[in-house]
């Protein structure tokens, strides 16, 4: 039997009355491709919870397609997370993207305020209070989270989210298959069966293409940074020579038994439709 690959997409609560204003669109567009769900994120410290909530209802009323709001515990409280969990749940949220969050100036995972320090600490949480009334994604790092000590320690923080009760993975952005197949190689090493959707990102700019990649400690490729550089004036030739880039990694992750893909779109619609539509060719109907 033959399964079909699961397709999802990312967006954040937007910023400025524009944002808002466009963002209904932009959900209408990419609900024309069907995705399985659309995830949402929200800032730092949970300054935008209420914005996840808003973009949440947003996808809803605007698509009907699944709308899965990401959860970071760091510096929360367990009553917080709680009340949280039960306003998602209230709202028909079947899926959760469990994250530990950014980390406050001048802190550690450790030392952080709040009653939660980990990601594994808020997937023990929700399923000690709501059992298997959610499915849990948690985030895999195939080059290493940037704070990890070594990948060896990254990898066990990775177990012990999957031991806590994760049913899937999503991971960071990456532009070199390898790593993903490495990680994956570790996975299966390990006893880890879960799915673990590659993050996907397609290349509009030079600039802030390198900007991701150094923020989360994801390799650009050199040769790929080289011709980014070249063409960073020439925004059509950029956008065509990007499109060829991030076409070949999705459909070599998918040839070699990815579940699936998942979609950066920050929010815009085309770049994202313009590498599924060159995917449509390759990917099974």
């Amino acid at each position: 039997m033959t399964i079909h690959p699961a397709f999802s997409f990312e967006l954040f609560p937007p910023r400025t009355p524009e944002g808002v204003e466009k963002l209904p669109a932009v959900i209408g567009q990419l609900a024309g491709v069907r995705p399985d769900y659309f995830s949402i994120t929200h800032g730092a410290g949970g300054s935008d919870r209420d914005g996840t909530y808003e973009t949440l209802i947003t996808v809803v009323r605007h698509s009907g397609v699944e709308a899965v709001p990401h959860l970071t515990c760091v510096g929360s409280t367990r009553a917080k997370v709680a009340a949280l969990l039960d306003r998602y749940r209230e709202a028909g949220v079947k899926r959760i993207v469990a994250l530990r969050g950014d980390l406050p100036a001048d802190t550690t995972a450790s030392s952080a305020p709040g009653e939660f320090h980990y990601a594994n600490d808020l997937v023990s949480f929700i399923r000690e209070t709501h059992g298997n009334a959610f499915q849990i994604e948690v985030a895999a790092y195939p080059e290493m989270h940037p704070q990890a000590t070594s990948p060896g320690a990254d990898f066990d923080n990775f177990r012990r989210k999957v031991e806590a009760g994760a049913d899937a993975a999503l991971t960071q952005l990456f532009y070199n298959v390898d790593a993903y197949f490495d990680f994956m190689e570790r996975c299966s090493k390990a006893g880890i069966r879960i799915p673990v959707f590659p993050g996907i990102m397609p290349i509009t700019s030079f600039a802030r293409t390198v900007r991701f990649c150094d923020g989360c400690g994801a390799d650009l490729p050199r040769w790929v940074r080289l011709r980014l550089e070249q063409l960073q004036d020439d925004r059509e030739a950029l956008l065509d020579f990007g499109l060829s880039v991030v076409t070949r990694l999705c459909e070599t992750l998918l040839r070699n038994g990815a579940p699936g893909l998942h979609f950066y779109t920050i929010n815009q619609a085309e770049p994202t439709l313009r590498l599924w539509e060159k995917l449509a060719l390759s990917v099974p109907a």
